[in-house]
């Protein structure tokens, strides 16, 4: 009877869960493809680039091809050692609005990217930046949508979530989990409630009118900040400011890693900052990689626990535990397989899910150890390590 006890609790529960973790996807504002504005402001792209020469070619052709009909595109190197430099003099030789800029050597007391971006709008003329990142490549009516809906939302900052573009087995398995945490970790509806201070911004999309800018102090208010986007929006909005976040999907993909070596050395960073910066997230994030984990080993088990008890005389109760375990799994699997079909892969990859949870879980102990050690993360070369 305790074991089915037990089993019960756990499908009681696990539906639960499955259920909220997969319905905090509240994005209320889309942004759809809209025509070019009449009369627009310049607005000025600013692009961070730091050894991207698999990207920047791409990235910045696409912000060339916007159909907004004023725009300038400002590429900001940031000490490249590989083809990157070269490729975008190439590319301004055939595209005056492209400005090609040498970044300058990390000040004490800068993070890298804050540094890269303060450096490339002080280039700008626009009336309106746009942060744009060099794995981010923009549809030709980008501009010309996201510029209508923020006047439409009356937006100083306007941000989007970008469709995740997943190429290798490793980023179909991995990426759908870690982007149902991250919808998760935040609530897009106390974002755009003027009245919370709850702040959220995506890096890979940022539009904001140059006064609000100036007037929080720019990238120079958040110069130690890794996670600058999420930093700058605080900026903005704990300072009066209306900040918008909304779904560009449609408008906007992204390609963030291409191997699991990548996406490793990416998200443990992206964790571990996230812990580092706020340690009261840190037991939270411990017992989200234990569930993760335990989750991944356990749901594969359950049900054949079920039907070894029921092969030894089990009865009803273990036909019980048997049906409960098979439940979830379903239920489970049709809610992987809605989110993978939004992504835009098959809905075979569900299956995988114990797999993704495992190696998901893992990334967030080793962030959550690598805090705890004070060992800091490597990204791009520059070591960030616990302040």
């Amino acid at each position: 009877m305790a074991c089915f006890i037990i089993s019960t609790a756990l499908f009681i529960g696990g539906i639960f869960v499955i259920y909220w973790l997969h319905d905090q996807y509240h994005l209320d504002v889309v942004v759809e493809p809209s025509p070019p504005p009449q009369n627009p402001p310049l607005i000025s792209i600013c692009i961070p680039a730091r050894n991207e020469e698999r990207n920047i070619r791409a990235c910045v052709e696409a912000a060339l091809g916007q159909d907004y009909p004023n725009v300038e595109v400002i590429v900001l190197d940031d000490r490249s050692t590989d083809s990157t430099p070269l490729i975008l003099k190439n590319i301004a030789l055939t595209d005056s609005r492209l400005r090609p800029i040498g970044g300058s050597d990390l000040p004490a007391g800068w993070a890298g990217k804050p540094h890269a971006l303060f450096q490339a709008s002080a280039n700008a003329r626009g009336e309106w930046l746009c942060f744009v990142d060099a794995d981010t490549f923009l549809s030709p009516a980008t501009l010309s949508s996201c510029y209508a809906k923020a006047m439409e939302t009356n937006a100083d900052m306007f941000t989007i979530m970008t469709f995740q573009v997943l190429g290798s087995f490793w980023e179909k398995i991995v990426m759908p989990l870690v982007m149902t945490a991250l919808s998760v970790g935040f609530s897009p509806r106390k974002v755009n409630d003027p009245k919370r201070k709850d702040a959220i911004a995506n890096g890979q999309f940022i539009l904001i009118k140059r006064s609000v800018y100036d007037a929080i102090g720019g990238h120079a208010s958040v110069q130690d900040s890794i996670v600058e986007d999420k930093a700058i929006s605080e900026q903005v909005k704990w300072k009066g400011y209306r900040l918008v976040v909304a779904d560009g999907m449609k408008i906007v993909r992204t390609r963030m890693y291409t191997s699991l070596p990548e996406m490793w050395e990416g998200w443990t960073k992206n964790i571990y900052l996230g812990l580092r910066d706020q340690p009261s997230l840190l037991a939270l994030g411990v017992f989200g990689a234990f569930l993760a984990i335990m989750a991944s080993l356990f749901l594969p088990v359950w049900p054949l626990l079920g039907l070894i008890w029921y092969r030894t005389g089990g009865g009803w109760m273990a036909a019980g535990t048997i049906i409960e375990s098979l439940l979830v799994w379903v239920y489970l699997i049709y809610a992987r397989a809605r989110t993978a079909a939004k992504m835009e892969i098959s809905r075979w990859y569900a299956v995988t899910t114990p797999l993704g949870a495992a190696v998901f879980g893992a990334m967030m102990f080793t962030s959550a150890w690598r805090v705890l050690t004070r060992k800091g993360v490597t990204w791009k070369g520059r070591l960030y390590a616990s302040k």
